[in-house]
């Protein structure tokens, strides 16, 4: 009688020795339960892999809160004096912007690297709900902006800023990032799935550095030339920038808030249907 060799041995009991945990929760893949579960998993994915990832920390947490103290050092005191106002009243909330938005690119470029290398394809031959992987992106992103908001805010408290209009109004200044965000965050996955070899995501860096220095943050609205005080006023940032000066120093609220809503949820409406579209052919179609 012959035996089989030693090495096929071994590998027969590991196959017989394999057990596999029983399902518990068999959701139908198109359920609404299998969509919160399926994006709440994919969602803990996404963070995990941020907090291991020193590139997209830093750029969405350490290089914000950074660029704040430099900010401050350099030009908060000239700013100060010229205006009579506390800078870091706009320091603190355009940068809060700025790092949900260089945090959302980092996403974007992160996102387009899955899909090159197969990862979302190979998520979508399993066995789970479809609207799960931009579901999580978005719960993911939303975590991200509010804890690095905190972050920023708490920096910024310690330069001098106050939430001088009360609990309320500083619940509502922290989540005005997390509106704005949410609208860039579209555009940026709908850029991503819709541009394979385009570097959209990296071009729109610059955008937004050319954003952050031409707002009502970074210096007053009347300190710009006369022609371009239209553009700064009413661009995304400087929108959000004096909603969130007017619910913690002081001033009007409404009317830049309104405007905030109309950029983020006009954002979101125009981006979201490219997003779903192009994810869904980024996943069928491998780079």
């Amino acid at each position: 009688m012959t035996t089989a060799p030693t090495h096929e041995r071994r590998a027969e009991g590991a196959l017989t020795d394999v057990t596999f945990v029983p399902t518990t929760e068999a959701y139908p893949e198109d359920s609404r339960q299998a969509m919160v579960t399926h994006s709440l998993l994919q969602a803990k994915r996404l963070m995990t892999r941020w907090m291991r990832d020193p590139f997209t920390m830093l750029q969405a947490i350490g290089y914000p809160a950074i660029m704040l103290l430099m900010f401050n050092a350099v030009l908060g005191t000239s700013v100060t004096k010229a205006t009579g106002i506390p800078s870091v009243y706009g320091y603190a909330p355009m940068i809060a912007l700025v790092g949900s938005m260089f945090g959302s690119m980092a996403s974007g470029m992160e996102l387009k690297m899955e899909w090159k290398r197969g990862l979302l394809s190979r998520f979508w031959v399993l066995p789970v709900h479809r609207a799960s992987g931009l579901i999580s992106r978005l719960i993911s992103e939303a975590v991200r902006i509010m804890l690095t908001t905190v972050l920023i805010i708490a920096v910024g408290m310690l330069l001098g800023f106050r939430f001088g209009q009360g609990p309320i109004a500083g619940l509502a200044l922290m989540c005005v990032p997390l509106l704005m965000g949410l609208g860039f965050a579209t555009m940026v996955t709908a850029l991503a799935v819709n541009s394979a070899k385009a570097p959209l995501v990296e071009l729109l860096s610059l955008v937004c550095t050319l954003l952050m220095f031409f707002n009502s943050g970074f210096v007053p609205t009347a300190a710009y030339p006369t022609w371009l005080q239209g553009f700064v006023e009413n661009q995304p940032m400087s929108t959000a920038i004096d909603a969130m000066r007017g619910l913690s120093l002081g001033g009007p609220v409404a009317e830049p808030l309104i405007k905030t809503v109309l950029w983020s949820v006009g954002a979101i409406v125009l981006f979201a249907w490219p997003a779903i579209r192009g994810y869904r052919k980024a996943a069928g179609t491998p780079v």
